[in-house]
């Protein structure tokens, strides 16, 4: 019994389920990326909180202080204004402005101040300033922080005339926040270039036990030895030992077939040789048909039970071998046509992989009149069709047919002696070379099998 949530909380979990989602979608599937990112994103939320929570306070308390200090100076030289003799006043504030304050100070006609100009978007400097002028002046003023970015413009409107100080915008506002963010950048970068360096080393070896596994199911041999961390190397020793038990099943399986092969065809070398000792009736001749369909059958049970194991790894030309199946399909008597195209080369067991497309044309020259032979190599993997003209297989008795001893009561039985192995045979092959074989409906109106190996 399920418990429907409330309508409150049903819609912020179909929310929270599409945002998950969508972030799942774009994420990076690898490792490595993976691991990028759960490096760099700790490094860019610290170096964004450093500089908000840190750096933003501390140029905050510097700019208070740096416009504090030109403030009192604007300040002094009012007071000074008013405090000074009129005969010589303005040469001698210029003096102390220039001299001693470091500022321009110009003296301008009596006039109504600009209006207020726009703000900036890191408006700081402009409200500082701003407030404390405020608080040390009674005069009104303006003041532009944004017309000339070198320098900050202030004028104090007095009763006779316009005061105008222009001060570099260093004495009023903290402005190296571009070599913080440069050597946040810096440190950023040659961090990551770290931990870029170090993970492609931790992931090389994941990387490698992988191609081993993957060349080990294909049924090639790959120099392997465990590197990396101690887990990587738990779980490549983990996989040799794997390979050294199928490795040994294998042979096994190969000593004890090699001696149930040998006894099963000593018997029936026996019936053969009793056989010809009888002579010919038509009773001899019904049992040497009997003798000669176990012998086949016999030889399709080792041949399943086998695999083709031992066999090693060739390049093999897959189109000269399509076309002399084709031969051999016209020497029997069909419309048989082939065609390949990519390059024709293709790393295989050559007897194990002839005998893989043997059982499956086999099954076309008997229920068939037509077979085309289709292959295709785009560099990545080997496709080879197989269609012909006959009754098919019902749709609901495709993966059937791949069983070991199962048979078809109906269009195709699987194998010349009826064992059921044919199709089961061939898929295992494909298996062995990390492949599938897959049946299909045929442009031609019987059967397709379709037989893709990686390459």
């Amino acid at each position: 019994m399920t418990l429907a949530l409330p309508a409150p909380l049903d819609a912020p979990r179909r929310l929270w389920r599409g945002v998950a989602g969508w972030l799942h979608e774009r994420m990076p599937k690898g490792l490595y990326a993976r691991s990028l990112l759960i490096v760099i994103l700790p490094i860019v939320l610290l170096q964004s909180a450093v500089a908000y929570f840190f750096m933003e306070r501390h140029w905050q308390a510097v700019t208070s202080r740096l416009s504090a200090a030109v403030a009192r100076d604007v300040a002094a030289l009012v007071d000074l204004y008013d405090a000074l003799p009129e005969p010589g006043r303005q040469g001698t504030l210029q003096r102390i402005a220039g001299m001693d304050l470091n500022v321009e100070l110009h003296f301008l006609p009596v006039e109504p101040l600009p209006p207020p100009t726009g703000k900036p978007f890191f408006s700081l400097l402009d409200h500082t300033l701003s407030r404390e002028l405020s608080r040390r002046l009674t005069h009104p003023f303006w003041i532009d922080t944004v017309g000339r970015s070198h320098f900050v413009e202030i004028r104090v409107a007095l009763p006779d005339t316009n005061l105008r100080i222009l001060a570099s915008r260093t004495y009023a506002y903290a402005s190296n926040s571009e070599i913080f963010f440069i050597w946040t950048v810096i440190a950023s970068l040659v961090i990551i270039a770290i931990a870029a360096s170090f993970l492609r080393n931790q992931i090389r070896p994941i990387l490698r036990l992988a191609r081993a596994a993957e060349e080990f199911g294909k049924g090639r041999e790959v120099a392997f030895s465990p590197r990396g961390a101690r887990e990587v190397r738990q779980a490549g020793a983990a996989f040799l030992e794997m390979k050294r038990r199928v490795e040994r099943a294998m042979e096994q399986r190969k000593t004890m077939l090699s001696g149930v092969s040998h006894d099963l065809r000593t018997i029936i070398t026996r019936f053969k040789l009793s056989l010809a000792l009888i002579g010919d009736s038509p009773e001899s001749a019904e049992m040497r048909k009997d003798v000669a369909e176990m012998e086949g059958m016999v030889e399709g049970y080792l041949a399943f039970a086998r695999g083709d194991a031992g066999e090693s790894t060739e390049s093999v030309d897959v189109s000269a071998l399509l076309e002399e199946i084709c031969a051999e399909s016209q020497r029997l008597g069909l419309e048989a046509k082939t065609r390949f195209s990519g390059r024709p080369q293709a790393a295989v067991r050559p007897a194990a992989f002839r005998r893989c497309l043997a059982n499956l044309v086999g099954n076309a020259q008997r229920y068939a009149k037509r077979l085309e032979l289709s292959g295709s190599n785009d560099g990545a993997r080997l496709v080879i069709h197989i269609d012909d003209d006959g009754p098919g297989i019902p749709d609901d008795k495709r993966e059937d047919a791949f069983r070991p001893f199962y048979r078809l009561d109906e269009s195709r039985n699987q194998d010349e002696s009826h064992s059921g192995l044919g199709l089961a045979i061939a898929r295992d092959i494909a298996y062995a070379h990390g492949g599938n074989v897959k049946l299909s409906d045929s442009p031609l109106g019987g059967l397709r099998a379709t037989v893709s190996l990686p390459v």
